[in-house]
């Protein structure tokens, strides 16, 4: 296991982290993740971090596939990666939600699952520096369809990057899970507990399956993320984070398709999870914090005394998660951390 440290989508108001991401450099925390929604993006932050730091890696936890053509991303990708001295990043996909996808980027829902293909094909053959050609069920290149004139050609990236820049897919239903695995060199966890890893990664080994390029279950990479707060009153503690809990599973996406509310229900928590929305969307949100088990919380979360953080670390240590993303960390939790590692 490797650990992380996320910022989360930048929203222009707060400084970027930088001490805190040079700290989690210093303790050798093997790279640090943007996020974006719909503000700021994901790939700009990287770029000022890269500035400011020398060997931590860079990635997107995630970078949404309909934010941009494929080979834009992949300019971006590359370009940062370049100005990092090389080696440092790591591109991480996902397609957010409908709500998001058609509201803001104004593109269609449509399958998921082809934009994901299409996307890493068409990444591998720009990192590789092949000349890019790709007809896919929703991305095409050279484009021929509707307002063409007919004269775009395959073109070979100009830039000389690393051809095996990795590439991880954030995807939580089974077919895209299974795809992850299939397509990609690693796997972001979607509200991933050690309870659950076996069931992921048995859908990944699906996957892999199907590959032919040499890649095995223990070169892949599958990210976690843990809250960490020490906290001598535990049943206070638990009650921070279940704000921002109800406000995604009750109110980040439609009331039925809500990719959060999904996973408490997967998690075991269907009757909380119901309850949690229908307050939620009635706009009773204090209601619909206090719904949210004390359970839920801790098993997402390291919370207590230093004795029963390291005590409860101890699955998330040898669950198979590879890389584990520290949620709000302070200097101290990551020394805390980074010492019961």
């Amino acid at each position: 296991m490797k650990l992380s440290m996320g910022i989360g989508p930048w929203d222009g108001k707060r400084p970027l982290p930088i001490e805190l991401i040079k700290k989690a450099e210093e303790l050798h925390f093997h790279s640090v993740w943007t996020a974006e929604i719909y503000g700021a993006d994901c790939m700009t932050p990287l770029a000022f971090i890269a500035a400011h730091t020398k060997r931590i890696k860079l990635g997107t936890s995630i970078a949404q596939v309909d934010a941009r053509t494929p080979a834009n991303l992949a300019m971006c990708a590359q370009t940062i990666d370049a100005l990092a001295g090389g080696g440092r990043m790591i591109v991480g996909l996902g397609v957010s939600g409908p709500q998001i996808v058609e509201g803001w980027y104004g593109r269609p829902w449509g399958k998921p699952t082809r934009r994901y293909r299409d996307t890493v094909a068409i990444l591998r053959k720009i990192f590789r520096r092949e000349y890019v050609t790709h007809e896919g069920y929703e991305i095409s290149l050279p484009y021929t369809g509707e307002g063409s004139i007919g004269l775009g050609k395959p073109l070979k990236n100009i830039m000389h990057p690393d051809p095996n820049l990795p590439i991880m897919l954030g995807t939580d239903t089974p077919l895209n899970v299974r795809l992850a695995g299939e397509i990609a060199d690693g796997w972001l966890g979607f509200h991933l507990v050690p309870k659950l890893v076996p069931h992921y990664r048995a859908q990944l080994a699906e996957g892999m399956a199907k590959r032919t390029d040499g890649m095995t279950m223990d070169k892949f990479e599958i990210k976690g993320v843990v809250g960490v707060k020490v906290a001598h009153d535990v049943k206070a503690a638990l009650q921070a984070p279940k704000p921002h809990i109800a406000l995604y599973a009750g109110g980040m996406g439609a009331p039925n398709m809500n990719f959060h509310k999904d996973a408490m229900i997967k998690r075991g928590y269907a009757e909380a999870a119901e309850r949690i929305q229908e307050l939620f969307m009635a706009g009773r949100r204090a209601e619909a914090a206090e719904a949210v088990p004390d359970e839920y919380v801790d098993e997402e979360w390291l919370i207590g005394p230093p004795e029963r953080i390291k005590e409860r670390f101890t699955p998330w240590r040898d669950s198979g998660i590879t890389i584990l993303n520290v949620r709000t960390a302070t200097p101290e939790v990551m020394e805390m951390m980074a010492r019961m590692l």
